[in-house]
């Protein structure tokens, strides 16, 4: 996970446990991050699990395809 997610998520779950707001979270978020900031729906989507108690700011694992394969072929 890149460091600015991360940090942006830990904001997140500051100002969720802090009662603010889904929009005056995201507000916060804009005037911190800026350009590199999430995008409002992600901004809601985490603020609203950080206040159904989720505690992790990390991604949960998911199935499917990995993201890298290594094999004989492409191992270094």
């Amino acid at each position: 996970m890149e460091k600015r997610n991360l940090e942006q998520r830990v904001a997140i779950k500051v100002c969720a446990k802090l009662g603010d707001s889904a929009t005056e979270t995201y507000a916060k978020v804009l005037k911190v991050f800026s350009d590199d900031s999430m995008s409002r729906a992600q901004v809601f989507r985490w603020h609203k699990m950080f206040k159904d108690g989720r505690e992790s700011v990390e991604d949960e694992a998911r199935g499917g395809r990995p993201v890298e394969v290594r094999t004989d072929t492409n191992a270094p």
